[in-house]
């Protein structure tokens, strides 16, 4: 296909800039012929006229559900091409029944997010942010006593895009790293240069223990009073995927003992209460969702759609395809 593909936009009015800055404006046009400059939000605004023209769909954050009644709207529709993580608040089991092309820029979305992890864990290592916090409310802290990251154990529970990303990395800067997932093919694991671990048995060998797990009924609440007990004194919890992991709780206990740190980019719920105690801990750090893409990191997710929207005009597989059958397993 070398002619450009009949597209709508769908995503809230203030992220389509973030998505095609004025960087990318240029490239949009000489990719696609855009129906109509707004997003499309719902069936019954003006920009639904063009749906039955409509190619593909360019979706992120905010956009419309892509269910059958859309679909009855938009008979030459041929694929949604997310420019975010997640699809499964955009794409509906109709779309997989009508065999529709769905692609998603993950992969970008993943990087910051395993850059944030591995320095929250070097931080962790050294107790870098706790340390500062005593610093700068109780003086210079004792530095005997102090850990490193010698001998240190990593355990990362998931292996997501995320996950073996921050495994790649860590592996390559010589960390001793473990894993649980229970359907990863091990295989793989051990191509990662990881352990494969069982969750109870990864707990207790971890120091620092990060959780890259999607939120299913099978997840929520893993990470509960039980499994934090078994993790050493002194041990580190991050969460970068879904606040629903964790049994907050069981975490604010063990953290107000001063028996665990925790380093949380989400949290349940979120955002916290004013007053609650993880806010006010010094072996806490709460970030309001810091790890993942912002400002120009957007922008990279809409130049990779674009790209994804070329191999479909050259008819090249889509790079960022997504499988429905790992639809259950994936966040």
């Amino acid at each position: 296909m070398s002619r450009r593909p009949r597209v709508l936009l769908s995503m809230w009015e203030n992220v389509v800039p973030e998505v095609f800055p004025p960087r990318l404006q240029a490239a949009l046009h000489r990719t696609v012929d855009l129906l109509d400059e707004r997003p499309l939000h719902s069936l019954t605004d003006p920009v639904a006229e063009h749906l039955p023209e409509a190619e593909l769909l360019i979706t992120s954050w905010g956009a419309v559900h892509v269910d059958e009644a859309l679909l009855a709207r938009a008979p030459r529709l041929r694929g949604v091409f997310h420019a975010a993580g997640s699809v499964k608040s955009v794409v509906g089991e109709a779309a997989w029944r009508a065999g529709l092309d769905v692609t998603s820029a993950v992969r970008i979305g993943a990087a910051p997010v395993i850059d944030y992890t591995v320095a929250m864990v070097m931080l962790s290592a050294h107790r870098a942010l706790p340390l500062a916090q005593e610093y700068r409310v109780a003086g210079f802290p004792a530095v005997r006593g102090r850990r490193g990251r010698f001998g240190l154990r990593i355990g990362v529970v998931g292996a997501s895009a995320i996950g073996r990303g921050v495994i790649q990395r860590l592996v390559a800067d010589g960390w001793d790293v473990a894993v649980y997932d229970p359907v990863v093919d091990p295989a793989l694991v051990q191509a990662l240069g990881a352990r494969q671990l069982e969750l109870d048995e990864l707990c207790a060998h971890s120091d620092i223990l990060t959780l890259h797990a999607p939120s299913l009924p099978a997840t929520r609440g893993m990470i509960d009073a039980r499994r934090l007990a078994l993790l050493p004194d002194g041990a580190t919890l991050i969460n970068t995927a879904r606040g629903a992991l964790v049994d907050h709780d069981a975490l604010r206990a063990e953290c107000l003992s001063g028996r665990l740190d925790a380093v949380l980019d989400v949290t349940e719920p979120e955002p916290l209460e004013p007053g609650d105690v993880l806010l006010s801990l010094p072996n806490v750090v709460c970030t309001p969702h810091a790890a993942g893409v912002q400002g120009g990191e957007i922008g990279e997710m809409g130049a990779f759609i674009l790209e994804e929207v070329q191999r479909y005009r050259a008819g090249q597989p889509l790079t960022g395809a997504v499988d429905p059958g790992l639809l259950p397993t994936l966040a």
